[in-house]
């Protein structure tokens, strides 16, 4: 067993751990040790080569086919340097107030979360796309609310140099997504912090991090670890656990802590997701220019679902469509010509729903879908099926119905085939990408696992900063808020860093 002495151990590196590491650098010149520990590894950037599998197996867990305890749901975290900002289209909105009002966390309030956020959305150059980078999935999904006096708005993404590749969610190929692995990170490394890949955090005991680092295997994506493969203690005055909503309550499950957390685990939501497809009758620009332009919240509080549009690669979208045999391959042999929406539910807190972990410290979450998530979709799919009719196409992959192709002839009928009782976990592909909560933010451990500023209760040299901290889901794309509570976490940090570093 290896040891290693740090002052601040931060574990994982997405938008909570490399928040968390570009605000501490500064800590560096005054001696302090900072060292981030990232599971995946760090490609080159020639490496990035937008092959469908051959990315996903290199830069998401599992390969992206991460499962819920019953299989019903496929959960995509990325893993490697940068995290799930790697592999995210880049799309980032502002947490409404009205959200950061219903968390309810004593002393964290929105004009806070307001502030935080626009230093980021400087910081990491966020702005609407321009005209030409817009495709024609995109454009036909806005003609398409225009018909039917919906009101689509326009994402803004956080690219600089966009070419257009389509290819965001297997890691942009250009560099031009600024992620933390082009922004923190780097920044962070050049203020004196450590970044060490290939390292799998397995437990805390006490103040000290109980790590494996592993080889690179052959032939496989990435740098070596800069550490030797093997076991390691790693001893920390301060640890911030940013491993996400599914690690992070999972590596203090198994951690031995000196405080009682009966909240640990629970809270997980997720945004359950479907992807829908449309067939027109000529090839359209669905897999050039930026994928995910723009998004339809306006029955987020009627009906508890977003639209959003979407592109996704062959492999994804076959295996999204409901059915087999000559009715999915007839859609898949029309990709050049679908038309694509994301339909994500708005989940809430649920007594059912939370990450455990198994006889050997893996991380188990449990999911239902709740009657409202189900009723979500399904109103989802109506609306989506409507906005495809409008906007021309000739048919439309419908998952919650008896019959997954509906023709235009039938689009009259959408009412009648789009029934939520077709709806069985399962039996719909369904997946999460928006991971939340485990580790809630709030006042005492009888209601939480964590402070307003992410100090674990009754351990103050423990701290999270991810979006294991939301109290409820957030709604949108979470990766703004994640960063601006990174910061708030990082602040209090620097502040206390007297104590704390002694």
């Amino acid at each position: 067993m290896r040891e290693r002495d740090y002052d601040v151990v931060i574990i994982g590196s997405g938008a909570g751990g490399g928040t968390v590491a570009q605000e501490l650098a500064p800590l560096c010149r005054d001696g302090a040790r900072i060292a981030v520990l990232e599971k995946g590894p760090r490609l080159r950037d020639d490496e990035f080569s937008g092959r469908e599998v051959e990315m996903a197996q290199a830069l998401y867990e599992d390969g992206g086919g991460f499962l819920t305890a019953d299989g019903s749901m496929t959960l995509a975290m990325g893993c490697g340097y940068g995290g799930s900002t790697t592999v995210y289209t880049g799309t980032s909105i502002m947490a409404s107030e009205r959200v950061i009002r219903r968390w309810n966390v004593p002393g964290l309030g929105y004009a806070e979360i307001e502030r935080r956020t626009h230093k980021f959305i400087v910081q990491n150059n966020v702005h609407y796309m321009e005209e030409e980078r817009i495709n024609e999935n995109n454009r036909l999904f806005v003609q398409g609310c225009r018909h039917l006096g919906y009101k689509a708005q326009q994402f803004p993404v956080n690219v600089r140099g966009c070419r257009g590749s389509s290819l965001c969610n297997l890691g942009c190929p250009n560099q031009a997504k600024q992620g933390t692995n082009r922004v923190q990170l780097p920044r962070a490394e050049r203020g004196g912090v450590e970044v060490v890949t290939r390292c799998e955090v397995v437990r805390l005991e006490g103040r000290a991090v109980v790590a494996r680092v592993s080889p690179r295997p052959n032939a496989e994506k990435g740098e070596p670890s800069p550490w030797e493969p093997g076991e390691y203690t790693i001893r920390a005055k301060v640890v911030v656990v940013c491993a996400g909503a599914v690690h992070s309550p999972a590596l203090l499950l198994r951690s031995r802590l000196p405080a009682k957390l009966p909240r640990l685990g629970h809270g997980f939501t997720c945004h359950p997701a479907l992807i829908l497809v449309a067939e027109h009758a000529r090839a359209i620009t669905n897999f050039v220019g930026h994928p995910k332009s723009y998004y339809l919240d306006e029955f987020i509080e009627s009906d508890g679902f977003i639209l959003e549009t979407c592109m996704y690669f062959p492999f994804t979208t076959a295996k999204s469509l409901s059915g087999f045999g000559a009715a999915h391959s007839a859609f898949m042999r029309a990709f050049p010509r679908l038309q694509m929406i994301l339909v994500l539910a708005r989940d809430h807190v649920d007594r059912h729903n939370r990450v455990v972990i198994d006889g050997n410290g893996q991380p188990v979450v449990h999911y239902r879908f709740t009657p409202e998530v189900r009723s979500a979709l399904a109103r989802g799919t109506l609306t989506s099926s409507r906005i495809f009719f409008a906007a021309g196409a000739q048919r439309v992959h419908v998952p919650a119905a008896a019959t997954p192709t509906v023709a235009r002839e039938d689009a009259d009928r959408l009412e009648e085939i789009v029934d939520e009782s077709h709806f069985r976990p399962g039996g719909v592909t369904v997946s999460a990408a928006h991971l939340q909560g485990g580790c809630r933010m709030g006042l005492t451990a009888g209601d939480s696992v964590t402070d307003s500023f992410g100090r674990v209760h009754g351990v103050p040299w423990l701290f999270v900063a991810d979006a294991s901290l939301f109290p409820d889901s957030i709604e949108i794309n979470p990766y703004l808020t994640i960063m601006a509570l990174a910061d708030r976490v990082a602040e209090r940090i620097r502040r206390d860093a007297g104590p704390l570093l002694s």
